[in-house]
Formats: structure tokens, sequence, C-alpha cells
């Protein structure tokens, strides 16, 4: 099938339908509803998490430990993609001390390790975005993303379809990682 005229523009609208959504939102909606009204929170999904140790299953942490997790990103760049974060949330690296600096780091080294043995992807992408000008999506509470790569896994859906395409669900990918463990 041809994609639409607009589509070769770059920022073009360019819909992409996926009628299968619809019943996920609606339960949603529907879970939202049941819970009564909304809960104050954090303001850092992190440190809801961290606050929440016998959520990880459902919150897909895969590795907490004294000072920090190891957790799947809701929202990844790949299949795989992790955040490392500690329970402390504080906006910049340097807010940090030395030792809590080398405790993030530690998890880091452990989340790299679990990627490798999981997935054995190609190559991995280590990053924090530090402010929202960086890209942080929760500039409250610095964190690591670790993306595996592979050789091609830029295509054609998210090269032109400007789409990314998740070919396993946030609960299968975590039990991977945790069976890693």
């Amino acid at each position: 099938m041809p994609l639409p005229p607009d589509s070769a523009t770059p920022g073009a609208n360019v819909a992409l339908n996926a009628p299968w959504r619809l019943e996920y939102l609606e339960k949603l909606d529907s879970k939202e509803r049941m819970a009564g009204p909304p809960k104050a929170g954090s303001g850092s999904f992190l440190l809801d998490y961290w606050n929440a140790p016998e959520s990880d299953a459902r919150n897909h942490v895969i590795e907490r430990n004294t000072h920090g997790m190891i957790l799947l990103n809701g929202f990844p760049y790949a299949n795989g993609h992790l955040l490392v974060a500690l329970g402390e949330a504080r906006p910049t690296l340097l807010d940090y001390d030395p030792p809590q600096r080398a405790e993030l780091w530690k998890l880091v080294e452990r989340a790299t390790d679990l990627l490798q043995r999981t997935l054995q992807p190609q190559g991995i992408n280590i990053g924090i975005n530090q402010g929202r000008a960086a890209g942080a999506g929760v500039p409250q509470h610095l964190h690591v993303h670790l993306v595996p790569r592979w050789g091609g896994d830029v295509n054609f859906m998210a090269a032109v379809g400007a789409v990314r395409v998740i070919p396993s669900s946030l609960e299968a990918m975590a039990a991977r990682f945790r069976a890693a463990r």
C-alpha cells in the first residue's frame, strides 16, 4: 500500500491506525474509574516505584538494592531499554555525592551485564539526559538510559514512518531479564 503523498515530508501528520489499541485504552479508563480519585504522587514515577517495592513486578522493576533500581522503560526506544535510578531523587549528577555516584555506576554496570547476557545486543547506548532541555522526561530524578542496539535496528518504520516498532511486551521482556539475574 503506498504512503500518503505528504508522508515523505518530515514532521507530516500521518496516522497509524491501531484499532486493537482501543480495547487497551477502554480497559485502562475503566481501571482508573474503579480506583477512585487520583492519589497525590511525588511527580517522579521513579520515586513512586522506589517507594513501592511490593509493586516491582507490575512496574517492571528488574532488580533493586539498598541504593537504587534497574527497570524497563515503559516507553522504550528499543526492546530491553533499561533505566537505572537511585532511590533518592536529585536532578543532576553532581547533586549526588561521590559514594552515591559510585552506587549509580555499579547499578549501570549491573544493567549492562544483564543486557549483554539477556539480549546479546551488538551495542548499547548508555546515557543521561540531565534537565528538560536535554530531553529528560523526569528532570527532578536523574536516571541513566541503557538502550540495546543492533545493526539495522533503525529501519523503514522509524526512518520513514516516524514510528518505533517494539516487538515484545514489557511483561515478556521483564521475565527474560529476571530469568537472567
